[in-house]
This record gives C-alpha cells, sequence and structure tokens, in this order.
C-alpha cells in the first residue's frame, strides 16, 4: 500500500493538484487489502487520481466510500460517494466492470436509486463483475424500479454472497421482483430489506430463498471437502506407491552391488587359483630346466632320475586329480543354486497368486465399504429433506389455523356490532316517532272532539306500521342468525380438517423420528462393520509387508534376479495403472454426484415454484370471501336504510 500512496501523491502532482492530507494518512494508516474513505471531503483531482488507480490495483479487497460529499464531477473519476449525481453511478458502473480484484463495496447513505437511468448502468455493471461478494447499499432512495434492475443484475452476477438493501423504498412490486430473481441465483446467501415496505409473506419467501441457498453452499462446501479429502487420499496411495517403488530399485541396487561384490570375489578366487598354477607350471619348467641343464650331470645316477620322474609323474597325477576335484565340486555348485533358484521361483509364483488374492479382498472390502457410505449419506439426506418439509407443512397449517380463526372471530365480531347499531338506530327511530305522536296529540287537544274518529285512524295506522316494522326486524334478525350459523358451521368443519392434518403430520414427524433412530442404529452396526473391516485390512497389510520382506531376503540370496525384479516392476506400474483409473471412476462418481444433487434441488426449486401458486390461488379465494362479506353486508345495510326511510324492502339475496 505505500506503493499505492507514492503513486496517489505522483498522479495529484502530475494534475497540479496537491495530495489531500485526510487521504494521505488514510492511505499510511491503511490495512493490507482495505481503502476505508469514509466520511471524507474529496476533491474532484483526489477523485481523479484514485479512478485511475483503482482500475489496475490488484490487491485492494474492500473499499469503502461511504459518506464521502462527492460532486457529480468528482463522482466520474474514482466511484460513487454521498449524494452522487448521475453520472457517477454510472461511473461506479464501468468500475464494477474493469476491476477484478475488489471483493467488499460499501456505498451507505448515497443517492443512487435517484437516478433510473444510472442506476441501470450501476447495475449491468454488477452483473458483469466475477469478484464483488459483499455489497452495502442501504439508504440510497432505491425505488421498486432500483429493485427490478437488481434482479435483472442479480440474475447475471454468479459472486455476489451479501446483498445490504435496508432502508430503501422498494416497497411491494420490488420485494416480488427480488424473490422472482432469487431462484436463478446460487451464491447470494444473505439479503437485508428491513425499513422498505415490504410485506411480511415477500420477506419471509426471501428468507426461504436464502436458507435454500445457504443449504446449497454449505453442501457445496462439504462436496469440496470431500473431494479435497479424496485428492489428499489418492496423493497419499501415490506418495506411497513411488516410495515403494524407490525401495524396490535400492533393493534392487544393493542385488546388483551384492553380485557385483560376488562376481569380484569369484574372479578374485580364479586368479588365486591361476596364480597357483602358474606357480607350479613355473616350478615345472624350472625342474626341467634343472634336469636339462644336470642331465650329463645325472647321467651316471640314472637310479636318481628314475626316482625325478616317478616324482614328477605323481606331481601330474596330483594336479589332475585336484583339477578333477575341483570341476566336480563347480558342477555340484551350479546344481544346488538351479534346485534353490527353481524352489524360489515357486515361493515367489505362490506368494505373487497369495498377494492377488489379498488385493482382490481390499479392493471388495473398499467398494462395499463405499457403497455403504453412500446409502448412508443417500439416506441421510432424504431424511433431512423429509423432516425439514414436514415442518414446513406444520407451520404452513398451522399459521393458516390461526389466519382462519382470527377471521372467523372477527366475522362474528363485525356481523354482531353491526347487528346490534341497527337494533339501536331502529329503537331510536321508533321513540323519536313515539314522541313526535304524543307533541301532536297534545297539539290536536284542543279539536280531539272533532277529529277523535281521525285520530282513531292514525293510531290504527301507526300501530299497523310498527307491527309490520317488528316483523321485518324479526326477519332480518333470524336470517343474520341463519347465516352466522352457516358461517361458523363452515368454519368449525375447515377448523377440524385443518386439526386432522395437524395430527397426520404429527404422526408422520413421528414415524420419521422413529426411521431416524433406526437409521442412527443401522449407521452405528456399518461404522462398527467398517471399523472391523479397517482391523482386518490392517492385519491383511501387515501380513502382506511380513511376506514382502520374508520374499526380498530370499530373493537377495539369489543371484540371477534381474528379470523377476523386472517383472515386479511391471507389475507395481499396472498397479498404479489400476489406481489410475480407481481414481478416476471416483472422479467420475463425483461428477455423477454433482449432478444428481443439480437435479434434486431444480425439483426442490419446481415444488417451491408451485407452492408459492397454491398459496397465490388461497389468496385469490380469501379475497373473494371477503368481497362476498362485504356485498353481503351492504345488502343488509341497504335493506336496513330502506326500512329506516320508510320504503318497502326489496327482494335481495346475496350473490354466490
Amino acid at each position: 500500500m505505500e506503493e499505492f500512496r507514492r503513486s496517489y501523491s505522483r498522479l495529484c502532482q502530475e494534475s497540479g493538484a496537491e495530495p489531500q492530507e485526510a487521504v494521505l494518512q488514510q492511505l499510511h494508516q491503511l490495512p493490507r487489502g482495505r481503502l476505508d474513505l469514509a466520511t471524507q471531503s474529496l476533491t474532484v483531482d483526489t477523485c481523479r487520481a484514485l479512478g485511475t488507480l483503482l482500475q489496475t490495483e490488484a490487491l485492494l479487497r474492500e473499499l469503502v466510500l461511504s459518506d464521502c460529499m462527492l460532486s457529480e464531477e468528482g463522482g466520474q473519476a474514482p466511484a460513487p460517494g454521498n449524494n452522487l449525481q448521475a453520472a457517477g453511478a454510472e461511473a461506479l458502473g464501468k468500475l464494477l466492470r474493469q476491476n477484478k480484484s475488489i471483493q467488499s463495496l460499501t456505498l451507505e447513505w448515497n443517492h443512487l436509486g435517484a437516478w433510473e437511468d444510472a442506476f441501470a448502468t450501476f447495475c449491468g455493471g454488477l452483473s458483469a463483475n466475477g469478484t464483488l461478494q459483499q455489497l452495502d447499499l442501504r439508504n440510497n432512495q432505491i425505488s421498486h424500479k432500483g429493485a427490478e434492475e437488481l434482479a435483472l443484475a442479480l440474475k447475471g452476477n454468479a459472486s455476489l454472497q451479501q446483498l445490504d438493501l435496508r432502508w430503501n423504498n422498494i416497497g411491494l412490486l420490488g420485494g416480488r421482483a427480488l424473490v422472482n430473481c432469487l431462484p436463478s441465483n446460487r451464491t447470494l446467501w444473505r439479503l437485508d430489506l428491513a425499513g422498505n415496505n415490504v410485506p411480511g409473506d415477500v420477506l419471509r419467501a426471501v428468507e426461504q430463498a436464502m436458507d435454500h441457498n445457504q443449504d446449497r453452499h454449505a453442501t457445496f462446501r462439504e462436496s469440496q471437502a470431500r473431494t479435497h479429502v479424496l485428492s489428499k487420499e489418492v496423493q497419499h496411495l501415490r506418495e506411497e506407491k513411488s516410495k515403494q517403488f524407490l525401495d524396490l530399485m535400492e533393493t534392487i541396487d544393493k542385488q546388483r552391488e551384492e553380485m557385483a561384490r560376488g562376481s569380484r570375489a569369484s574372479a578374485a578366487r580364479v586368479g588365486q587359483l591361476q596364480e597357483a598354477l602358474n606357480e607350479r607350471q613355473s616350478i615345472i619348467n624350472a625342474l626341467k630346466a634343472k634336469l636339462q641343464m644336470t642331465e650329463a650331470a645325472l647321467a651316471l645316477s640314472e637310479q636318481k632320475a628314475q626316482d625325478l620322474r616317478e616324482l614328477l609323474a605323481a606331481a601330474e597325477q596330483e594336479q589332475l586329480s585336484q583339477s578333477q576335484k575341483q570341476a566336480k565340486e563347480r558342477r555340484l555348485e551350479q546344481q544346488e543354486a538351479a534346485e534353490r533358484e527353481s524352489k524360489l521361483l515357486r515361493d515367489l509364483s505362490a506368494a505373487n497368486e497369495k498377494n492377488l488374492s489379498l488385493r482382490n479382498q481390499v479392493d471388495e472390502l473398499e467398494r462395499k465399504v463405499k457403497s455403504q457410505q453412500e446409502q448412508l449419506f443417500l439416506t441421510r439426506q432424504e431424511l433431512t429433506n423429509t423432516s425439514a418439509e414436514l415442518k414446513i407443512r406444520a407451520v404452513q397449517a398451522e399459521e393458516r389455523l390461526d389466519m382462519e380463526k382470527r377471521r372467523s372471530r372477527q366475522s362474528l365480531e363485525d356481523a354482531e356490532n353491526l347487528r346490534l347499531k341497527e337494533v339501536e338506530r331502529m329503537t331510536r327511530h321508533l321513540e323519536e316517532s313515539e314522541r313526535a305522536m304524543q307533541e301532536r296529540v297534545q297539539r290536536l287537544e284542543a279539536t280531539r272532539l272533532s277529529l277523535e274518529e281521525e285520530l282513531s285512524r292514525v293510531k290504527a295506522a301507526a300501530l299497523s306500521q310498527r307491527s309490520q316494522a317488528e316483523e321485518e326486524l324479526i326477519k332480518a334478525r333470524s336470517q343474520a342468525h341463519r347465516e352466522e350459523q352457516q358461517h361458523l358451521a363452515h368454519l368449525e368443519d375447515k377448523l377440524r380438517l385443518l386439526t386432522l392434518a395437524r395430527d397426520e403430520a404429527q404422526g408422520t414427524c413421528l414415524q420419521q423420528q422413529q426411521k431416524v433412530v433406526e437409521a442412527q442404529a443401522r449407521a452405528g452396526q456399518l461404522s462398527l462393520q467398517v471399523d472391523g473391516l479397517q482391523r482386518r485390512l490392517e492385519e491383511l497389510q501387515q501380513e502382506l509387508s511380513s511376506k514382502d520382506q520374508e520374499k526380498v531376503a530370499e530373493v537377495n540370496r539369489v543371484r540371477v534376479e534381474l528379470q523377476e525384479q523386472n517383472g515386479r516392476l511391471q507389475a507395481e506400474l499396472t498397479a498404479q495403472e489400476a489406481l489410475r483409473e480407481k481414481v478416476a471412476a471416483l472422479e467420475r462418481q463425483l461428477k455423477v454426484l454433482a449432478r444428481d444433487h443439480r437435479e434434486a434441488l431444480r425439483d426442490r426449486e419446481s415444488e417451491n415454484a408451485s407452492l408459492r401458486e397454491k398459496l397465490r390461488l388461497r389468496e385469490v379465494e380469501i379475497a373473494r370471501v371477503r368481497d362476498e362479506e362485504a356485498q353481503r353486508a351492504s345488502l343488509l345495510q341497504s335493506a336496513v336504510l330502506a326500512y329506516v326511510q320508510g320504503a318497502p324492502p326489496r327482494a335481495l339475496s346475496p350473490q354466490k
């Protein structure tokens, strides 16, 4: 980062401006890989210099430009800061498109979402970026249009893992757009939408999608860890084989050295024998020369010469017998070496056959262990998926039951309040009409004698109207009571069905728990079996190593070993080829497992889509029921108003 600081100072001086002391201080105190310029008032020249450096800087991992008070001209150079205009957001999009090292970007308290076109350019740069993992966009005035652009960017982005959108103006439409884009994004596992006026169901859908991505991320890390462990095991096997090969080559070199020493000893022995023969030959030649030289002197002593001839014949016979004896000993040694060699070859072939049978047994045990491990993994995965699905269904059933209970109570309370209000209104109307009649009677009391017949007719008409109104009121009360009883019975049926569904789900959960216990017991048995097989494998390996040591000790005593060692080298090479084939088979199995996992994820996403469609249909049905209740209430209100106003009630029936 010291080089970054010097480059910043140099660019500012080339542009004819002085470097800012606050920025130099931040760069001096800068930890490796992180640039924090929050709450710094950056000038245009500083922004231009930083923008030039950030395009080529490969060591910077985190950039913080919160509350920087940048102008539009300054925002065009590096990246957006606080209160940026449209050009600043577009410049930030270009920076994200070009930079390949920044992994964390903090842009809180800016106004990036105020200009839709510029924010769309920023989202395009985010879609093309392949290194950014964390993005903070709090308090940026992002509307539902900006959220739709962000959703399009998330569909194309494959590196972003955390996105903070708190305290914006996303709303219902923006939340739905983000929810619709989440099935296409498999890397984002954290999305904060607090303070955006997003409904609770959308937040729950986002939370479910994030949980799904977290599970996928954990599964991916687990598969990577397994792949790493398998690669380590393969590397370890390769190292062991190479070590064995080197040991074998060392053994061959030692045997060659021993053979060379033996050949040198034989050559030395033959040389010694040849020297002895030469010495004897020289002695014989000396004797012959002496005999020739003294032949004239010994002519008189023939007996002495005869003795010398006998001695010479005896020496020659002894030499001949010694040479024959040595030849016989050599033949016996060759026969013994041939018999020992044939015996060692038979033992070596038997040991090779036994080694092959042991290797076949080891391969069979490894295949069994791998198949059992795969079955155990599949059983655990299926159990986890089933338990999660049952929990989700139980929670959904309980939520629906609570919603139906609250809705039924609310509807009953509303109907009862409406009925009480109508009764009070009609009672007040009757009281007011009675008071008016009494006042009229008092006013007309002076003319009571002349208008007595008319008064009696008016009283009879009032009584008939009152009785008719009471009959209408009784009919309305009975009809409302019947409708309430029907609705209550319908809600009780729904409640009973939901209770039965919850009981079934609980029974299924108990069954699944029993299956889990059985699977765990089976897994314990399998682990015990695997431990036993591993111990047996170690014993076999120890026996095999002891046999190999015995075989090496026997082979060291054989002089002709080169051809057999070449055969063993070829066998080891074939074994290494078999190991390579096993490694390739393991890699193919890993690819098949990854493909199956991706298919399972697609199936789960399709199930989620079907559940969302069912939820939408349920909401439509609830809205229809609410409309019917509102129509019924309006019809009842119109009937009561018609009665109060004195008009005859019309024959109205609620729409079904």
